[in-house]
Formats: C-alpha cells, sequence, structure tokens
C-alpha cells in the first residue's frame, strides 16, 4: 500500500539528507514534489516518534529524572518519548520543532537512551517554526489517547503506559485548549491509579476500539480543526506480506488483544488515519512506542541524529527534507484507493486519481 512503500525513502535518512532529498525529486522540481505530496496526504499532519525504525524506546522506571513539574501527572513509570517531549515543552518560553527534536534527544541521552526521535510530515515544515500542537488553528479539538500496561499478559508488561496518557491528557488541556468532553481514553487497566485520575470515560484499547476511535477523530473534521492521537505501548515489526517494503517488514501498534485480533499496520493507521485528514485540518500525532519511526509513512522527515541537529543548527538543513522513496512508487496509492472506491466516487474516481498521478491505469 502507499503508506508502507514510503519505507523506502527512512531507509536512505541516515545519509545525507540533501542527497536524499536530490534523489526525491529526480526530474521533478521541488513544487511539483511538494504539490504531489498534498494531493496524497490532503490534511496538515505531523508525527513525533520516540526512536527510528530499528530502535526500541524504553519504559523509564521513574520519570522524576525528567524534572516535570510536580502537577503535570502522576510521576513513577513512563515511557522516555513522551516525557522527554513533556519536560522540553513544560520548560520556560517557546521552543522550536529543531529546539524540542534535540532537547529531547538531550533529555534521553542523559538518561542513557540511545532512541533517535523523529519528525514527518505531509509538508515541507521548517524546523525554526514554534512547536505547537494546535498550531494557530481555531476550530475545534478532539484527542484519542491510548496507554497499554499488557496486565492481563504473561509476557510483555509495561508500567508507565497509563502515565503517560494522564501526563499528556493534562498537557493539552492545561496548554493546547483540548476539552475533556472531545476525548476519548483507551486504557487497559480501568484500576490503575493514573487512570483514576483521568475525569473521562475509560474505554479498553482494542483493536477494534482503536480503529474505532480513530475513526470518530477524524470524522466531521472541519478546515481549522485539531486533532491530536497519542499512543504509549509496544510497537513492532512484522514480516510484510504484500511485497511493497523494501526491508521485508512492516511497522505495528500492539493493542491489548493482539493474540486473538492480530496488530495494527502502518498500512491501517496510513488508511485509516493519515489519508483521511481533510484539506486545512492540521493533525498531530506522538507515538511512544517501539520500531515507530516510519510508522505514519509521511513524504517529509527529520531524525534527530547528532549530524542532522549540527546541520539544522547551522543553517545548512532549514526544513524536513523528502523521502527518496515517495516519487518512485506512488503508484501504490492505486491500492489504497481501490479499497476505498466510495471515496473515491467508483472506478471512476480512481481512474481520476491515476490520471493526476500521471499513472497508467
Amino acid at each position: 500500500m502507499f503508506g508502507s512503500f514510503l519505507k523506502q525513502g527512512f531507509d536512505h535518512f541516515n545519509a545525507d539528507p540533501i542527497e536524499a532529498e536530490q534523489q526525491a525529486h529526480g526530474d521533478m522540481e521541488a513544487t511539483e514534489y511538494e504539490d504531489r505530496a498534498a494531493e496524497a496526504v490532503p490534511g496538515d499532519v505531523f508525527m513525533i516518534s520516540g526512536c527510528q525504525d530499528a530502535q526500541t524506546s524504553a519504559d523509564v522506571s521513574n520519570v522524576a529524572s525528567f524534572g516535570l513539574p510536580e502537577d503535570s501527572g502522576p510521576g513513577g513509570a513512563g515511557g522516555a518519548c513522551t516525557n522527554a517531549l513533556l519536560a522540553t515543552t513544560y520548560a520556560p518560553g517557546d521552543v522550536t520543532w529543531i529546539e524540542l527534536l534535540n532537547q529531547m534527544r538531550t533529555f534521553l541521552g542523559n538518561n542513557g537512551y540511545s532512541q533517535v526521535p523523529e519528525l514527518s510530515s505531509s509538508r515541507k515544515l521548517e524546523l525554526g517554526m514554534p512547536f505547537e500542537i494546535a498550531g494557530g488553528y481555531g476550530g475545534s479539538r478532539k484527542a484519542v489517547l491510548v496507554g497499554i500496561n499488557y496486565v492481563n499478559h504473561s509476557n510483555g508488561v509495561l508500567r508507565g503506559c497509563i502515565n503517560d496518557v494522564l501526563s499528556m491528557k493534562n498537557y493539552i488541556c492545561g496548554t493546547e485548549g483540548f476539552d475533556e468532553g472531545a476525548m476519548r481514553i483507551l486504557v487497559d487497566d480501568h484500576g490503575d491509579e493514573a487512570a483514576q485520575q483521568m475525569g473521562v470515560g475509560l474505554e479498553m484499547p482494542t483493536k477494534d476500539t482503536i480503529l474505532d476511535a480513530i475513526r470518530w477523530l477524524v470524522s466531521d473534521a472541519q478546515p481549522g480543526d485539531v486533532l491530536f492521537f497519542h499512543y504509549s505501548g509496544h510497537g513492532g515489526q512484522q514480516r510484510d506480506t504484500s511485497g511493497d517494503e523494501e526491508d521485508g517488514k512492516d511497522e505495528t501498534l500492539i493493542p491489548e488483544d493482539y493474540q486473538s485480533a492480530g496488530v495494527l499496520t502502518d498500512d491501517d493507521l496510513f488508511r485509516e488515519l493519515v489519508m483521511t485528514v481533510p484539506v486545512g485540518v492540521r493533525l498531530v500525532c506522538i507515538m511512544d512506542c517501539c520500531h515507530s519511526g516510519t510508522i505514519l509513512d509521511l513524504p517529509f522527515l527529520f531524525a534527530a541524529t547528532e549530524s542532522n541537529v549540527s546541520a539544522a543548527e547551522s543553517g545548512a538543513l532549514s526544513s524536513l527534507t523528502a523521502n527518496p522513496g515517495f516519487q518512485g512508487q506512488i503508484g501504490k496509492l492505486l491500492k489504497v484507493g481501490m479499497e476505498q472506491l466510495q471515496n473515491y466516487g467508483g472506478a471512476e474516481g480512481v481512474m481520476g486519481l491515476a490520471s493526476k498521478f500521471g499513472l497508467p491505469f
């Protein structure tokens, strides 16, 4: 599917990003590439992931070392990505995207974690722009927060994911104008101390419920609206069965009932979440899980490696760069279009989609 093939470009990203961008553009001008990206992903979508695809993301035993405000959350265990982000955003003063990523990387490194945060987006975002979830959008706000400790499983039990949800809920309600009445919270231990403090009806984070919450999130979205999705739990990789992953792996989210219902793949998330965000709507996602660097498969990206951060701070790299896998395999967008014929007006709509990208049908 279209979401999966973007993985090829991210695999190149540890190389020089300027060279990777030139490869991505090919014979196209930069503006044509950006136009194609906007046609493929209509909404303004941004994702911060806690690590690259090949990395794991840590579950911290005590987030006190991150220096968060005392009233920001329950304390105790938590995800390294979530708490590094909150430690940066709670600090006095505004922060730019590159400052956020660099400070997250510094927090993680100072606490002994080697994971590298990544930022990806549907647009060529300037790294020096202020980091904001709402971004000045004045419309409605909706949020879905998912935290899974896997308390009903004998293996892979986590401790801090529900704490992360409470901490993130407190942040977006306290600083970004979100309201509990337009929020769905999915956690797997409703008796957990942090869960008891949510103040919102709780749901179980099963595969079907996560998908239903995602569909609720994007439903009826209008230009100017702000959507927020936060996930703290296990992430994984599995063998790609559709043959469209260069490394042979799909990135996945692991729902509470994964043993019976299966996982959520990057293809699922692209089809149900990324592709459905309308023009003029802003979606911000925080993925605090392993192997999450490319899980939304967006066409522009920045990995906060030491060399890339240095290039950004020196001015040599001012924005996210294009994904080298985007141009050569854009025809796979048609696979998603074929699955959603009703959204494109039947076969004629899919033919129009192919024509728009200059592809045979």
